[in-house]
């Protein structure tokens, strides 16, 4: 690929968002230290103006698509799209952690910064048309996202998640690194179309270096997705974390590694697919399995909510094992559903902990419906719509999923799959027993209604994940063609 190393103005447009988010960023830091951090919230709106102009310039971007920086970066209508879900699902959190931080007492610029930062990682993984850039934005997002697990430096349980994702971060970044070095080896780049080109060739794909890279590399994203095996990280890490930073973890960046994932595995070694389809395969029945019946024995609903994620990474693993095109649409669409029905629930769960987090058990809700009934509703729609029900998100979500599994001839897959949905029915459908059916405790006594920024993040997300149910034809579309990554 003939490098050119002056930038055009469309070069710059189609790195626009992550350039915004950076340099607002590095702005809040200087901000901070200007201010001696007595301006967090005016920080904050700068945070959530930044975010807004990423937003539109990600969508102004996608209507200029090509390659910029020498190649390294594709400003598609793939990498639109999940730019599109990553920072929608920042803007959400940031728009709730205000009022939890000012209530912690911790309402600080360095906050803002950090999120600005992991939201850039994670538009530039979706981005990425080359390994290196691949694992910088992943490294990026996660550096980011391990500072913001400790946020809270004098919670114990906050450092304790904070050392343990960063530690076995380190290690799926090592694996996933190596992978990288493994494919330069075996293929002669980290361009991912050369890539697909020298793997197309039956001398190169038929080396292990192939597939000794392409195992570390799913390893590496499978940490990041919190898929099986490589999931026990997430429960303890979305227990200690601050709430709004749970959120974050669980929507965000894992869109974004999934993006990743697709575009890799998907593009680049599309020519070997039949390789790794079992694994996979495996992979997604192993998470569904482990993320639901574990979220059965669990009190905590912050770790309920982790097992939660876990069983979910399951249904897009099932959309990847698919390799299709319709399975890679699907899993775009479920992503885009789970963001924003899973903000919502960590939302209510912010407002609900109350200081230091106190009331974080499933019993703690009872009577919620009594004493908040809008809040309670806006609970119970986000997770209906994990469970599945029509007229969510989450459902046509996984319509797609398994649609795009039968379709591919996964059979018991799906089967399993759909099995899994009805077990999963049972500890959401137990949540919402516990707000409506039980006299109010003694969490709910005092509970004064949220604040206006945490009611616009979840009267956003209910309004996204209602939408994506009713009329989720456009989005599909604009997935569908977006899936069309093979060069």
């Amino acid at each position: 690929m003939k490098p050119s190393f002056v930038p055009t103005a469309a070069e710059f447009l189609r790195l626009s968002p992550e350039i915004l988010l950076v340099l607002a960023g590095t702005l809040v830091l200087v901000l901070e230290g200007i201010t001696g951090g007595r301006r967090g919230r005016e920080l904050g709106r700068l945070c959530l103006a930044a975010l807004w102009a990423a937003l539109i310039a990600s969508v102004a971007a996608s209507r200029q698509p090509g390659l910029a920086f020498s190649g390294l970066v594709s400003a598609d209508e793939f990498a639109g799209f999940f730019r599109v879900v990553v920072i929608a699902g920042g803007l959400l959190v940031a728009l709730f952690s205000g009022p939890y931080l000012r209530r912690e007492s911790a309402e600080r610029g360095e906050y803002y910064a950090l999120l600005l930062y992991s939201v850039a990682g994670q538009c530039l993984m979706a981005s990425a048309a080359e390994l290196i850039i691949l694992f910088i934005a992943l490294e990026t997002s996660s550096i980011a996202s391990y500072v913001l697990a400790g946020y809270l430096r004098a919670d114990r349980r906050a450092n304790e998640a904070a050392v343990k994702y960063f530690l076995l971060g380190s290690f799926a970044s090592a694996f996933l690194l190596y992978g990288v070095a493994l494919v330069y080896g075996a293929a002669g780049s980290t361009w991912l179309v050369e890539i697909r080109a020298a793997l197309a060739r039956p001398p190169v794909a038929a080396t292990p270096l192939v597939g000794a890279a392409a195992a570390f590399l799913f390893v590496g994203f499978a940490f990041k997705v919190s898929a099986a095996p490589f999931q026990i990280w997430a429960p303890d890490v979305y227990q200690g974390a601050p709430a709004p930073v749970a959120a974050f973890l669980s929507a965000g960046p894992k869109a974004a590694a999934f993006a990743g994932l697709l575009r890799v595995f998907m593009t680049a070694f599309e020519p070997v697919s039949a390789n790794w389809e079992d694994i996979v395969w495996i992979s997604a029945l192993a998470t569904m399995i482990i993320g639901n019946f574990a979220a059965l024995l669990q009190s905590n609903i912050k770790r309920l909510l982790a097992y939660s994620s876990i069983a979910h990474a399951g249904y897009v693993m099932v959309a990847v094992a698919a390799h299709s095109s319709i399975g890679t649409a699907a899993a775009m669409f479920y992503l885009a559903a789970y963001v924003f029905m899973n903000v919502g629930a960590f939302a209510v769960v912010s407002y609900f902990a109350r200081q230091g987090e106190r009331y974080v058990q499933v019993d703690d809700l009872a009577g919620l419906a009594w004493k908040q009934p809008a809040v309670a509703a806006l609970l119970s729609l986000f997770l209906l719509s994990l469970i599945g029900v029509p007229l969510t998100g989450g459902f046509f979500g996984k319509f797609y999923v398994f649609k795009a599994a039968l379709e591919a001839g996964l059979v018991w897959l799906t089967v399993l799959g759909l099995l899994n949905s009805a077990v999963a029915a049972y500890y959401y459908l137990r949540i919402l027993v516990v707000m409506y059916m039980r006299e109010p405790a003694e969490a709910a006594s005092d509970l004064t209604p949220p604040t206006a920024p945490v009611q616009a993040a979840l009267w956003a997300s209910a309004v996204a994940t209602l939408l994506l149910g009713i009329f989720p034809s456009a989005v599909l579309e604009y997935a569908s063609q977006a899936a069309r990554l093979a060069p």
